[in-house]
């Protein structure tokens, strides 16, 4: 998911295969749930076409404390390529009265935890107050919608890892919708509920550690652009600034060690898709003997881990890895959209391969080409809910989303921006 910070977020083409994954229920069972995709270019598959050999990295085990599980599988909704994970939070300053939700997704395109109200018991969660005694709430905009809902804390749980005190999370929904302000509020409908998202709630690990950060922070800026409101009683939301504090925080970068990046590892499916697929998510780089910084090459970025002077077919776009998006989405007239049973993904006739050059603030470049075969052919097994050659349109040509598509057989990493304490830059990796 992309937040208000951040250019584009296109979770919303999830809603587009609803009708297609809710066919039956499957159990997610492990392993790519399937072969890798270097076997399956049979030519009905293909139809004259071609797809680039598929990466073959496989994930670690999931049994250190600074691991955990991703599962993509039916999941709560039947929604196509949601990486979910378990996350634990507890009452700031005490173990008593946590609470395990499942079915978390995996979100390197945001930064922050969000949790659909209807699955958290809030009781014993502190509502975050501004110093006018004021509630503090947030609406997190997205390019299909946007969350509402209030600023709590919560010390957060993922694996064996703990953040170090309670830290601002969003608990979505547990606001009337009425309250929400018309104006600053995003456009598009309300993502307020476990079927909205197709996720019990968004675990956003991306490079950031707020989610809004100077924008909101800063009084000028704040009053224009943040997404943050205060509401006296609960009601008569206005926007304010909020100081960096009290903004809602990667719960990644809170952790008492393994605070400086994640890597998200997942393994490779066949190029028809896979009923299920399970990864693992590392915590830390450089920290333990089980998460060296092993990419081939890494990228630095702005703050929200953009690689903004990459360049695809002769455009600059800006580009990102964002595990929270379920398919490639990029703009091209050359591929054929599907019609409306798939509306905004791409049909092409026969299987296609793409080409983009990734290009860092550093230095560094890459080509990086990327396979696509129609949804239509995908979608046709109804049972399958891991794809990693689902393409789609985006809006205007200055964007390229290399979805969860791309992160099948490789591993990912993320360097969280530490120049605020005078630590490293953000980047990326793989």
């Amino acid at each position: 998911m992309r937040t208000m910070q951040s250019a584009v977020k296109l979770k919303g083409w999830m809603q587009a295969v609803l009708a297609v994954a809710l066919v039956s229920l499957v159990a997610a069972c492990g392993g790519g749930g399937g072969d890798s995709g270097s076997s399956n270019n049979s030519s009905s598959v293909l139809n004259g076409g071609s797809l680039p050999p598929s990466p073959t990295q496989q994930p670690i085990a999931a049994t250190a404390a600074n691991t955990v599980p991703i599962t993509v599988g039916f999941g709560v909704k039947g929604v196509i390529n949601i990486p979910t994970v378990s996350v634990t939070v507890c009452p700031p300053g005490t173990t008593s009265n946590c609470q395990t939700i499942n079915n978390i997704q995996v979100d390197t395109g945001s930064f922050g935890l969000r949790l659909v109200s209807s699955v958290v018991n809030t009781s014993s969660l502190p509502i975050s107050t501004l110093a006018s005694g004021a509630q503090l709430a947030e609406c997190a905009t997205f390019a299909d919608g946007y969350t509402w809902g209030t600023v709590r804390l919560a010390t957060v749980q993922v694996g064996g890892e703990t953040t170090t005190t309670g830290i601002p999370i969003q608990i979505i929904g547990d606001l009337a919708s009425s309250t929400a302000p018309p104006k600053g509020c995003g456009s598009g409908p309300a993502n307020n509920t476990a079927s909205d998202l197709g996720a019990n709630g968004i675990l956003g690990i991306g490079t950031a550690p707020t989610d809004c950060g100077a924008t909101c922070a800063n009084a000028s800026t704040a009053a224009n652009n943040s997404n943050y409101f205060a509401c006296p009683g609960g009601t008569s939301c206005a926007r304010t600034a909020v100081p960096l504090n009290q903004q809602v925080a990667n719960p990644a970068a809170h952790f008492a060690t393994d605070n400086n990046g994640v890597i998200v590892q997942m393994p490779p499916v066949s190029n028809t898709g896979a009923s299920s697929a399970t990864g693992t998510l590392v915590f830390g780089i450089r920290t333990q003997s089980n998460n060296p910084l092993a990419a081939a090459q890494t990228f630095a970025t702005d703050t929200s881990g953009d690689m903004t002077n990459s360049v695809y077919s002769g455009t600059t776009v800006t580009a990102f890895f964002d595990s929270g998006s379920n398919a490639y989405f990029f703009a091209d007239n050359s591929l054929a959209l599907c019609s409306s049973n798939f509306a905004g993904f791409y049909c092409p006739s026969s299987a296609q391969t793409r080409s983009i050059t990734l290009a860092g603030l550093n230095s560094t470049k890459a080509s990086v080409s990327i396979g696509i075969l129609s949804a239509a052919t995908l979608f046709g097994n109804s049972s399958n809910y891991a794809f990693n050659d689902l393409a789609g349109q985006i809006g205007g040509s200055s964007s390229f989303d290399l979805g969860l598509p791309f992160f099948y057989g490789r591993y990912v990493y993320y360097g969280f921006d530490q120049t605020a304490s005078g630590g490293p830059a953000p980047y990326v990796g793989f």
